[in-house]
Order: structure tokens, then sequence, then C-alpha cells
């Protein structure tokens, strides 16, 4: 009996290891999550941003999120009027889409966006540098890596 007990105890640790979890619609982690990354798309794009979450994924202190910015209400941005494309930051040759990806750790209480981008056309994260920290969020992408 002590062995099926240890047994089960094993597979219950290691699948909770392995395995992401969604922050749901309304919680506290989901808004604290696109708040950390809000700035940086509003110096970016302009404000006022909110968004379409594609993908949301958190294990312990380190997260992911794929998601696409617009304006409220789900009003679409123009990438030819945003601050980036007029300060000169951004190229349109470069860029073609909105889709933002994001890899995040938790320092203390708050949610940090340590890595991000905006209208990539390769899959950045894909970096054994950075799948040694968040490859619990995306072992899809790191795997074999």
């Amino acid at each position: 009996m002590r062995n099926v007990m240890l047994a089960i105890a094993v597979c219950l640790v290691g699948q909770g290891a392995l395995a992401w979890e969604e922050p749901a619609r309304g919680t506290a982690t989901r808004a604290a999550l696109m708040d950390a990354i809000r700035p940086h798309l509003e110096w970016t794009l302009g404000a006022p941003i909110e968004f379409v979450v594609h993908d949301l994924r958190v294990q312990g202190p380190v997260a992911f999120a794929a998601v696409t910015p617009q304006r409220p209400g789900g009003g679409q941005i123009d990438l030819r009027q945003t601050p980036s494309v007029r300060r000169g930051d951004v190229d349109l040759e470069y860029i073609d889409n909105l889709g933002v990806q994001a890899l995040y750790r938790k320092s203390g209480n708050t949610w940090v966006a340590v890595h991000w981008g905006i209208g990539a056309t390769d899959v950045w994260f894909s970096d054994p540098n950075l799948c040694a920290s968040w490859r619990s969020v995306i072992p899809d992408v790191c795997q074999g890596l």
C-alpha cells in the first residue's frame, strides 16, 4: 500500500511540475499579465489598448502570452498611425501584423514582461537561452532545445 501511495504522489508531483495553467477571464492573474504588457504596447501603438487573448500560460513564477492588441470595443489599430512609426522606431516593411508574444517573470507580487515581440515572422522565443527559464510554459516550442 505504501508503494502505491508513493507512486501516486510521484505521478501527481510530476504532472504538476510540467503542467501550465491558463488564468480564467476576470482573474487577478490574467489582469496583471495584461497590465504588465500594456505599457510597452501603448508606447509602441498608442493608447488605449485592450487585448484578444489567443494563448495564456502560467506555471509558477513564469508565464507566456500570445495576444492581439486592439482599440477598446474591437477597433483596429492602423500601424501607419502609431507612435512607433511616427518616431521611426518601426519600419512597416518588417511588420505586417499585430500579433504579440510575451514572456513574463513574477517579481514579488508583480508580473513583468521580460521579453516581448510584436509582428514577429518567426518564433523568436524558440531559443535555448529563453527555454532554460520558460520551458514550462512553452514546452512545444522548446522541445529538443
